[in-house]
């Protein structure tokens, strides 16, 4: 699975973005799968829909990084609520949709619930294509990177094993665990590998579409293995398929995906959730 660091921020080329502070309102999509972290042992990655006054536009925000594991329980949020933070754009990440957030000033404000609410606002805001969302990163210099893009068609969930934290993600979790603070007394057990990734064989509506295979990294995908930790790796198994294709995928449901590009790699897209209304 490929580091948020990758995926989310990290040195890049300048950033044509101001740094100005704005108090932004979000409707959250994604909670990305945690990634270590030498400060604070896990950040993860959010995304979802910056709202105006009045809820009538919507634009795409992703903030990072944020230590969820740490937060404290009034403060945790989960998918398709709204929350208010304060954020300036992120340094070093010249993605427009990229912002830091002050965990500080966070609040959740509201809950969208049933998915009538949701569509309301997320469908108007569905790309055409992942091809086209491709060739935009490909060939401009300004392109969106993050959408919500419908399926057409799924050909497989492919599940691996997962390879375990690379050198330098375990040595990130090396130092944040031998970190010796007298007044700290936060747990600090290290963050533990996923047994399994999975990759997402599937086409969009391109005409000419030959087909997408992309990594997902939800963190649901990532909490369901947690959870069934003490089963055998084929019930593990089964249980991410029939959540990630049976459940997600049944008809008459017309399922999209949140994806999301590499800060690094703008023409790499990943799977970073599943829009599967009723």
């Amino acid at each position: 699975m490929d580091s948020q660091g990758a995926l989310f921020g990290g040195p890049e080329r300048d950033n044509p973005k101001p740094a100005r502070p704005d108090d932004l309102e979000v409707l959250i999509t994604v909670k990305a799968a945690p990634n270590p972290s030498a400060k604070s042992g896990e950040t993860v990655c959010v995304a979802g829909l910056g709202l105006s006054e009045g809820r009538t536009q919507a634009r795409w925000i992703r903030l990072y990084p944020i230590n969820f594991r740490f937060l404290e329980q009034d403060q945790q949020f989960k998918k398709y609520d709204i929350i208010r933070v304060r954020g300036i754009p992120a340094a070093g990440d010249s993605r427009v949709e990229s912002w830091q957030p002050d965990m500080a000033t966070m609040k959740v404000i509201d809950h969208l619930d049933p998915w009538r609410r949701r569509r309301a606002l997320l469908e108007p805001t569905a790309s055409d294509t992942m091809c086209e969302l491709n060739r935009q990163n490909q060939h401009a210099t300004v392109a969106p990177s993050l959408g919500l893009v419908p399926v057409r068609s799924l050909t497989d969930l492919r599940i691996t094993d997962h390879a375990g934290w690379t050198p330098d993600e375990q040595a990130k979790i090396d130092a944040y665990v031998n970190q010796f603070d007298l007044f700290d007394d936060s747990d600090k057990s290290p963050l533990e590998a996923p047994r399994f990734e999975g990759h997402y064989r599937w086409k969009c509506y391109d005409a000419q579409c030959n087909g997408h295979d992309q990594s997902i990294i939800d963190w649901e995908f990532v909490a369901l293995q947690r959870r069934l930790r003490n089963l055998p790796a084929e019930r593990v198994r089964a249980a991410l398929r029939e959540k990630f294709v049976d459940m997600m995928f049944r008809p008459p449901r017309q399922p999209a995906f949140f994806v999301g590009n590499q800060a690094k790699r703008h023409h790499v897209f990943h799977v970073l959730g599943v829009y599967y209304p009723n």
